[in-house]
């Protein structure tokens, strides 16, 4: 099995675990040849995997040619709205150009009475982030689906149980490394968390976590929805975990909150990058130098 395993994201339904690899593996090499050079490990075609979970989005058997026409009356009040809005204001604190509810004060403060948002708001919402770097290349169906991605990982308990089987099925006794994007960093955190997992797997000796654009530390929404529950405030620190590198780009508007250790422990080593225009790109994060020497460092002196 792999040494370093990568958790996709949202909205990845169509691809499959050799589709996101052709572009995963060069991404990762090439992070790690940015921090290190030639003094960095030797990643073969079977150091790296990828963990599949997307399809668990979709009817079993099937790869749906389209989604489905959504538009703001198909999002969904409280869960749904409340996200679409923090990811509206974030994108209205970070861009200029991203009017927020508020025009004259562009939404950074004061809007969170607007919970859960209204359908007119909704709308406004949508069309906003259409100004946004990243979010103006996904159009307005998948945009929404992933909000119900979102959704559905927390209030579908069958299907979080999916989600982190499949995750688990890519580790292995030679696993050393996870390297988790946006959503599947929750889905890969509650998995080291699990204690039934872990006991069925006494082979897996994972002592790195490395975190991309992550969401995890967003409260209400996520962070107190996890399970484990955190604990006076505090998350539970995951089993195992020696090293845990969180990265996220100044202006990755699904990255709420850039800094985990506050939530987590000061163990979490929080660093800020710039990823562009593509602020939330899995392939953004993995070529960073950052990245790359946080995955070199779980192989010291090693070649893989």
């Amino acid at each position: 099995m792999a040494r370093i395993v990568v958790v996709h994201g949202i909205a990845q339904q169509f691809k499959g675990p050799h589709t996101l690899l052709a572009s995963v593996a060069p991404a990762l090499r090439d992070g790690v040849t940015a921090a290190l050079g030639a003094a960095g490990p030797v990643l073969s075609d079977n150091a790296i995997e990828c963990a599949f979970y997307g399809d668990a989005f979709v009817r079993p058997g099937t790869r749906a040619t389209a989604l489905p026409a959504y538009d703001e009356a198909d999002v969904e009040p409280d869960y749904e709205s409340e996200l679409l809005l923090e990811w509206w204001l974030e994108a209205a604190r970070a861009y200029p150009q991203v009017l927020g509810p508020d025009a004259k004060s562009r939404g950074v403060a004061g809007y969170m009475a607007a919970r859960p948002l209204t359908r007119p708001l909704v709308r406004r919402a949508l069309n906003a982030l259409t100004h946004a770097p990243y979010f103006a290349q996904v159009a307005e169906p998948l945009l929404i689906f992933g909000l119900k991605q979102v959704r559905r990982y927390f209030n579908d308990p069958g299907l979080r149980e999916r989600i982190q089987a499949a995750v688990a099925r890519a580790i292995g006794a030679d696993t050393r490394v996870l390297v988790a994007h946006s959503l599947g960093s929750v889905a890969a955190y509650e998995l080291l968390c699990n204690e039934a997992l872990r006991e069925a797997h006494p082979e897996w000796q994972i002592s790195t976590l490395i975190t991309l654009g992550s969401p995890l530390g967003l409260r209400g929404l996520i962070f107190d929805r996890l399970i484990p529950a955190p604990h006076q405030g505090n998350g539970i620190w995951p089993p195992g975990i020696q090293r845990w590198t969180n990265i996220a780009d100044a202006g990755d508007i699904v990255a709420l909150v850039k800094q985990l250790a506050p939530r987590f422990g000061p163990e979490v080593k929080d660093h800020e990058i710039h990823n562009g225009v593509e602020m939330h790109s899995v392939s953004r994060y993995l070529t960073a130098p950052i990245t790359g020497r946080a995955i070199a460092e779980a192989f010291p002196g090693a070649s893989s």
